[in-house]
Order: structure tokens, then C-alpha cells, then sequence
């Protein structure tokens, strides 16, 4: 039986490990093949590890592994020539493009606003928000000219609706996309491409598991652990949860992409386990 994304391509940025590679094993066990790009490197002022050439060549390997196709590059999102280029030689390998998660990004906490140093804001604010507008703007030029509609979706955040402190850079940028997210919902629905925004609570990936974290929820501890962390990160939440899985995110995504939305545009769609609820 053909899959809900049979012969379209999606692009995803952040496509390493993650979210990003979960969105990409989802969709290609839809039917979709993949482009997408990943910095693949460390970011400074970024308090865990960053994905590795190594995570990228994974993420390849088990969506090839589905028996779809996949081209993979590794692009910084702040830079627009080089998400371009990744762009354009994925659309003309693989011939279209449907599909847009504009989904890297990084993530800082754990100082006041106020103190938080030029280099981490601005690299939050050019990833976050910048980066989404980069992979967009290279991707609506291909999608409108083929003229099949589509679909993008943006990954914000919970905190792109509710606040948290010592996030400042962190909610600014996720905030601003929802703006961005509905200019693009009224720019390209005549196009009948539609945008959308995605906005989950924690994930469980190296973004929200990692010591910084485990110690900026449990400061009363010397050496907090991941059982620690999860404690107290589940009182945030609604539902009786630590956090969602990436799967939680890619489903959300592929149900944004199919043609059981076709007419959701403009929205702000929530996988929080009712964190904002609170």
C-alpha cells in the first residue's frame, strides 16, 4: 500500500541525528525521499555536543536502508549561499520538492537575559530564526515554480508561546517564527503551499539531555543525572511525562504534509504534553 508521502521529497535542515533524522526515517517510511543539510560541527556558546559528519552519514544510512533516496550535505543554516546550493542540487537530483521541515536549531539557557554575551545571541538569533528563513527562502522558489503546492513546517517551541527564564535568546527567536511562520501563510497560500508551526515541549535528544541541563533543573545537586532531571522536568507538564519522543514531532510533521491538511495553514500546532497549558 503506498505510503501518505508516496513520491514526494521533503527537505530538512538539522538533519544529522535528532529530530531532524527522525522527521527523515518517518517521511521516507511515508514514501517520501529526502534532501537535507546539518552544520555538522560544534557551534560556540552551545552548551552540548553538536552533530557530527558521522551522525549525518546515519541518518543517510537508515533512510536508504527504507529503500528511499536521500541527498545530504553538510550546510550551515546562517548561510544562505550554502543552504541554497544544498537546495538546488537536491531538487535536481531528486527532480521536486514538496516538503519543507525547517527544523535546526540550538539551544542556550541558564543565564539572565541581560548578561547573555553578543556571540550567544547572536548565534541563537541567526540559527533559530535566521536559518529558518534561509531554508525557506531557498526552498519556496523551487516549490512555486513546480507548482504542486506543498507543505512547510517550522519548528518553534513551547517556549515560542510561554516563557522561561534564563532562555531569553532561546524564546526570542522561537517567538519570532510564529511571525514569520503566518507571513508565509499568506504570502504562498495562493500557491496552495501551505505553513505551518510546530511547537514541542522538551524532545528527548542531546538538546535538552545533557549535564548543563540536568544542573540547571536540579541546582540542589552536585552531580544531577538524568533521573533527577526527569523529575523535575515532568512537573512542567499536563500529561504524566518527562518529555516527547522526536517520533512525536515527525508525526506531526507528516500529518502537516499530507493531504489530511490540506487546508490547515497558518496554525501553531502543539506537542507539549500541556506545557503551556500550565
Amino acid at each position: 500500500m503506498a505510503g501518505r508521502l508516496e513520491g514526494k521529497v521533503a527537505l530538512i535542515s538539522g538533519l544529522a541525528r535528532g529530530q531532524g533524522r527522525s522527521h527523515a526515517v518517518r517521511m521516507a517510511e511515508e514514501g517520501a525521499d529526502i534532501i537535507g543539510f546539518d552544520i555538522c560541527e560544534p557551534i560556540e556558546t552551545v552548551p552540548y555536543e553538536g552533530a557530527t559528519k558521522e551522525d549525518l552519514a546515519e541518518t543517510v544510512r537508515q533512510v536508504e536502508a527504507l529503500d528511499r533516496r536521500i541527498v545530504a550535505t553538510e550546510a550551515d543554516a546562517r548561510d544562505f549561499d550554502a543552504v541554497k546550493k544544498a537546495v538546488d542540487d537536491g531538487v535536481a537530483q531528486l527532480g521536486r520538492l514538496d516538503i519543507v521541515s525547517a527544523n535546526a536549531g540550538i539551544f542556550t539557557f541558564g543565564t539572565p537575559t541581560h548578561e547573555v554575551s553578543d556571540t550567544e545571541w547572536n548565534n541563537v538569533i541567526d540559527t533559530n530564526i535566521t536559518g529558518v528563513w534561509h531554508t525557506v527562502k531557498a526552498a519556496a522558489p523551487h516549490m512555486i515554480e513546480a507548482g504542486n503546492g506543498g507543505s512547510i513546517a517550522i519548528t518553534s517551541s513551547a517556549a515560542g508561546i510561554k516563557a522561561m527564564a534564563t532562555v531569553g535568546a532561546y524564546t526570542t527567536a522561537k517567538h519570532a517564527v510564529i511571525g514569520l511562520m503566518r507571513t508565509l501563510a499568506l504570502e504562498l497560500g495562493e500557491h496552495n503551499i501551505r505553513v505551518n508551526s510546530i511547537h514541542p515541549t522538551g524532545v528527548g535528544t542531546e538538546m535538552i539531555l545533557n549535564k548543563p541541563m540536568y544542573k540547571l533543573f536540579r541546582p540542589d545537586l552536585d552531580d544531577p543525572t538524568q533521573e533527577d532531571f526527569a523529575e523535575g522536568f515532568a512537573e512542567l507538564h499536563a500529561l504524566p511525562t518527562t518529555w516527547v519522543e522526536p517520533v512525536d514531532i515527525s508525526n506531526a510533521i507528516v500529518f502537516l504534509a499530507s493531504d489530511e491538511a490540506r487546508y490547515i495553514t497558518g496554525t501553531e500546532m502543539k506537542i507539549d504534553a500541556g506545557y503551556t497549558a500550565k
